[in-house]
């Protein structure tokens, strides 16, 4: 093997991605529990949400809410790429994915909007 092609992957469940690939959501999964946040090194990742009453449930029942996912984005110019989220993420909401991260030329366009927010 030549030096230039050293192996540099990282396992998530039994697929290898190699180099810096991209982390993706998964945002039906995704119940904005906000763990990926807090053990993000770099804190580049930005969550917003808001709690709605979870619908038809039984009479009698208190009412119970449930977190809706409003906005989820990576700011690449300071993720380091290390899977820190993907592998704490309890939901298997984030995951790693074969396409990189598209450049840019401003710090505002690092920053990915996976879950847009509303207006």
């Amino acid at each position: 093997r030549v030096a230039s092609q050293r192996c540099v992957g990282r396992r998530r469940g039994a697929h290898v991605v190699t180099g810096h690939a991209r982390i993706a959501l998964i945002a039906d999964s995704c119940t904005s529990c906000m763990l990926c946040v807090r053990e993000c090194p770099t804190w580049c990742i930005r969550i917003d949400s808001h709690t709605e009453p979870i619908p038809d449930l039984p009479p009698g029942v208190r009412e119970r809410t449930q977190n809706v996912l409003d906005r989820f984005a990576i700011d690449w110019s300071l993720c380091m790429y290390c899977g820190i989220c993907v592998e704490e993420c309890p939901y298997d909401a984030l995951e790693w994915v074969d396409d990189l991260t598209q450049p840019g030329l401003t710090p505002e366009s690092l920053v990915e909007e996976m879950v847009t927010p509303p207006p």
